[in-house]
């Protein structure tokens, strides 16, 4: 891992050289962009990768505004996030994570899990903070009408598209991620299913402008998973505490119903009502009946395939849970042998000799014949 004292050289550029060192390697490329802004002849393109693309200036009643459509140009933005965010990752491994799994002493296993849930932990939580800002800010909770109204939503604020295009950075560089931190073949199908999953609705939100939906969302889902990853990480400091696993449980069917039911409410009913409903790419304009459908399929079958690997995962546990319970039931309890009564002379006993109470002994005494 980077930013360790390395006991052992590598061959330069060999596999373990670039997993060892792929957050140095990061570092260097990011530190190359910023060096490229001291200089007039490369300021424009290390531009291109730090700051957003495509701004517009809209006139208002006081001033203007500067809003920002998506094109692609983003990806070059993505990129150069992508290599922020491995030097953040390798950050949080070594100074945090690792100093507390070495306190534990956890199984391979649990160690693997330990680092997944403390990497997810910091980022979920990053995420609800900013995601609740921009959403107080930008007035999308106090109306919710406007997830819907002046459709389609082309044109977005600075801080709305930074954070689409961090999200985006950040589930991209889980990919990469997966190799640098050698996760277990067994880990991988399971990790690859919820990026993937997150790749599809986040850039669907972005590409479909139906931005304000999805940040609301995103609030919804990162909250629940905050609090599961938290639940696993006490659990892996000490197995007795379960008590997070329980609200955990409470939380994420409810989370459900409210996706389910602003997706429904916002693309089912308030997109329908929509005057413009046309095709119209060029526009960014994606409000038909084929592509309200779509959406909604995807929308309503994401979340009924996590309520079922819910229902799966809790069968399990209890089916586990009543297993036990039954198994220490049926432990029959040991019989007590009934004790043995030993006769004994009367008298004491002292160094395996029996003497009587005034200290002679109890033995009889032989009597001399005459």
């Amino acid at each position: 891992m980077a930013f360790r004292r390395k006991t052992k050289s590598y061959p330069l550029f060999s596999q373990e050289f670039v997993i060892h060192n792929h957050a140095d390697i990061g570092f260097c490329l990011v530190l190359c962009v910023l060096i490229g802004l001291m200089f007039e002849v490369t300021a424009k393109t290390a531009f291109l990768f730090i700051l957003p693309q495509y701004n517009v200036s809209m006139p208002t009643a006081d001033s203007e505004t500067v809003h920002y459509h998506y094109g692609p140009k983003d990806l070059v933005t993505i990129l150069f996030y992508i290599f922020i965010t491995i030097i953040l990752h390798a950050v949080v491994q070594e100074y945090i994570l690792d100093k507390i799994s070495k306190r534990l002493h956890l199984s391979k296993v649990k160690h693997s899990k330990f680092n997944e849930s403390g990497q997810l932990v910091v980022f979920h939580l990053s995420s609800v903070i900013w995601c609740f800002y921009v959403v107080v800010t930008e007035g999308y909770l106090t109306n919710p009408r406007s997830l819907w109204e002046d459709y389609p939503h082309v044109y977005l604020p600075f801080q709305v598209k930074f954070f689409y295009l961090c999200q985006l950075a950040y589930w991209l560089h889980a990919l990469p991620e997966l190799y640098f931190q050698k996760v277990r073949k067994e880990e991988i199908p399971r990790q690859l299913q919820y990026i993937c999953l997150y790749l599809v609705h986040i850039a669907g939100a972005y590409l479909l402008n139906l931005s304000r939906l999805g940040l609301i969302l995103l609030l919804l889902q990162y909250s629940t998973e905050f609090l599961f990853h938290m639940a696993r990480l006490f659990y892996f400091a000490d197995e007795n505490n379960e008590k997070l696993f329980n609200a955990w449980a409470a939380v994420f069917g409810v989370t459900r119903l409210f996706i389910l039911t602003l997706a429904v409410l916002a693309i089912g009913f308030g997109l329908a009502r929509m005057e413009n409903q046309a095709f119209d790419p060029e526009k960014g304009n994606f409000n038909t009946l084929l592509c309200r459908l779509c959406v909604l399929l995807l929308v309503c079958a994401a979340q009924a395939w996590l309520m079922w690997r819910f229902i799966h995962s809790q069968l399990r546990h209890w089916r586990e849970y009543w297993n036990e319970q039954n198994a220490k039931r049926r432990i029959p309890a040991a019989p007590r042998l009934p004790a043995r009564l030993i006769k004994r002379e009367s008298g004491y006993h002292e160094n395996g000799v029996v003497k009587a109470e005034n200290g002679t002994s109890p033995r009889t005494k032989k009597l001399k014949s005459p």
